[in-house]
């Protein structure tokens, strides 16, 4: 599983679990939307530094 995989898989996950319905959902939502327009995304930092593999949209 390269980070691209990854953070979409966080995401889902985060969004599908959350028992805030709206606030977390919103948060992750904005947070993939930054990180289209910037190219910067913490989760996929986060992910590097614990050694997952880079992908070729997050490097």
């Amino acid at each position: 599983m390269n980070i691209d995989q990854a953070v979409m898989a966080l995401a889902g996950t985060l969004v599908l679990l959350s028992p805030w319905w709206l606030l977390l959902p919103a948060f992750v939502g904005a947070n993939l939307l930054q990180a289209s327009i910037t190219g910067l995304c913490p989760a996929a930092v986060a992910l590097r530094r614990l050694g997952v593999s880079a992908g070729c949209a997050l490097r």
